[in-house]
């Protein structure tokens, strides 16, 4: 069974699939009355595949690139990043942005990690968003199923974004596209890390291999397989409660803002449609 998943996660036909998420790019931000997109790019593979689709999408004049480095961001980071925007010749900016995350935790020496992280994250969608307002622009997400799914993003951070093409692949698929596509392959290669402190790693975060993990939510998630199959395929029991655990314990991140409802017709619930606009 551990061979049939992995073959589920296998792209059949990516060129279906690339042509498919461009189209979605395209129709979304001309559905929305704009022409550019905005990307941050942090010399991962994610952020990668989604600045390479974004321009395939739009055209190179139409994508903003942007990168934000912190002073203890890997230097293979920032060069990754630009070794992003020198291939597709879209307009970059690298915006050092550490000034203001050390000016804010001044006030707060003992913070955590977490919290430092978090910060950063959220300061470099808040860049992301004046550059998209002044370009009259949309951001577009650079978070994948894996990482949507057991909540390993900022809240209003990186899981921000007005439009995300890769947010139903997983990370071993975005690795597949991505290197299709023509990401270079020392980005596509490369251990995945947020970058968010040094030597930081996603899959040391998470505690097991997005391989591991990808089988395990395809499983559970996409064939809907309960826990005690899913262990009786081979896989340990602890790992399989663990992922499960995050992926409902997140499930708040995958939600809008609840708004209470105490009128006739609640923006989220009742006023839904494109027929309450007159159209």
């Amino acid at each position: 069974m551990k061979e049939k998943l992995v073959e589920i996660l296998h792209l059949k036909d990516k060129t279906f699939i690339v042509n498919a998420l461009t189209s979605f790019i395209r129709q979304e931000i001309e559905k929305a009355g704009f022409k550019k997109a905005v990307v941050g790019v942090s010399g991962g593979v994610d952020s990668a595949l989604s600045a390479f689709l974004a321009v395939k999408a739009l055209g190179k004049e139409n994508v903003i690139l942007i990168s934000m480095p912190y002073r203890t961001s890997a230097g293979s980071s920032i060069e990754d990043a630009r070794l992003v925007g020198k291939t597709l010749g879209a307009e970059f900016h690298e915006i050092d942005i550490t000034p203001q995350i050390d000016a804010y935790f001044q006030r707060f020496p003992k913070a955590s990690k977490l919290r430092r992280g978090n910060k950063m994250a959220r300061e470099r969608m808040a860049i992301l968003y004046d550059f998209a307002h002044d370009r009259q622009a949309l951001v577009v997400g650079t978070s994948n199923k894996s990482e949507l799914l057991i909540g390993y993003s900022t809240r209003w951070g990186d899981g921000a974004h007005d439009l995300n093409p890769i947010g139903d692949l997983y990370k071993t698929q975005v690795w597949e596209l991505a290197e299709f596509i023509g990401v270079p392959e020392r980005i596509v290669k490369k251990q995945p890390s947020a970058d968010l402190w040094p030597g930081q790693t996603d899959e040391g975060e998470i505690g097991f291999s997005y391989h591991l993990l990808d089988q395990i939510l395809v499983a559970y998630v996409d064939l809907k397989i309960k826990k005690e199959e899913i262990v009786s395929f081979g896989y340990e029991q602890a790992t399989v409660e663990k992922v499960m655990q995050m992926v409902q314990k997140s499930q708040y991140k995958r939600k809008l803002p609840i708004i209470c409802k105490i009128s006739q017709r609640t923006v989220d619930k009742d006023f839904l449609y494109l027929r309450d606009w007159g159209t």
